[in-house]
């Protein structure tokens, strides 16, 4: 399970996609994640289904690779759905057992909070996945600019999140060896009631928690090693500069978003 993880983790390749602006990769990811939630019939669902596809073709990406970061949720996934099919109480009964009724209005409800889920999930992660943690914090920074303006520190707050992802595959691989090694010494994680099983995550846990303190320590002491005094007066190696296929991305995004809310809202 610790592997399925995928979020956070850059792929290389040489793909059009990975070589756009990373401004243009998380604007237009937020209006992907968006226009999800302006979709009323299945003819939304599947403009975005195809947009996707046809995203992921041109990173390339594997499919495998992405639809892996699927599995940790798959618990949350079952539980919204259930929560909508059952609770949602509009258009006809299509199933009554005791207190259990399906409607066709949770049906509906259920099938597209599902889809909505999934694609939020492989929508973010294929941003991950083709702009690594520097180009994203430049991106963020240059994107929050305007907020300096009224004392927000930016540049920190980009900083804090680039760190927290480049940490999400090392604390990873870590939990990881840290299990193997207490599997090794035979302790025992999977059999058990919940109870027994959090207490079996006890030191699992502890270790993990003194390697992160550990590593952010370091981390810490490296970065005032190499006098970093946060983002006031820096100056960037590599300038972000828009190009011609940032234009046209952002023109295609555009194009797609104005058709799959025309066609989301189609009375069906």
């Amino acid at each position: 399970m610790i592997r399925d993880i995928t979020i956070g983790q850059y792929y290389p390749s040489d793909s059009r996609v990975h070589r756009l602006d990373p401004r243009v990769k998380i604007v237009c990811t937020l209006l992907y994640l968006v226009s999800l939630f302006f979709f009323h019939n299945i003819w939304g669902y599947l403009a975005a289904t195809l947009f996707l596809a046809a995203v992921i073709r041109i990173s390339k990406v594997p499919f495998k690779f992405i639809v892996k970061g699927l599995k940790p949720i798959i618990m949350l996934l079952m539980i919204t759905v259930g929560f909508n099919l059952f609770l949602t109480k509009t258009g006809d009964v299509l199933f009554e057992f005791g207190i259990l009724t399906i409607t066709s209005g949770g049906l509906r409800t259920a099938v597209f909070m599902g889809i909505r889920l999934i694609y939020l999930i492989l929508g973010s992660s294929l941003m991950t996945f083709t702009t690594t943690p520097n180009a994203l914090t430049d991106g963020i920074e240059s994107l929050l600019w305007p907020l300096n303006r009224i004392k927000v520190p930016v540049h920190e707050i980009a900083m804090m999140m680039s760190i927290a992802l480049r940490f999400i595959p090392i604390l990873l691989e870590e939990t990881d060896k840290i299990m193997k090694a207490q599997i090794a010494r035979g302790a025992d994680l999977e059999s058990g009631n919940i109870i027994q099983k959090a207490k079996a995550m006890i030191p699992i846990l502890v270790p993990l928690f003194v390697s992160a303190f550990r590593r952010a320590n370091d981390l810490a002491m490296a970065m005032e090693a190499r006098c970093y005094r946060g983002g006031e007066g820096r100056t960037k190696m590599k300038p972000l500069v828009y190009e011609g296929r940032d234009y046209m991305a952002y023109a295609i995004m555009i194009g797609y978003v104005v058709i799959a809310v025309v066609l989301g809202n189609i009375p069906f």
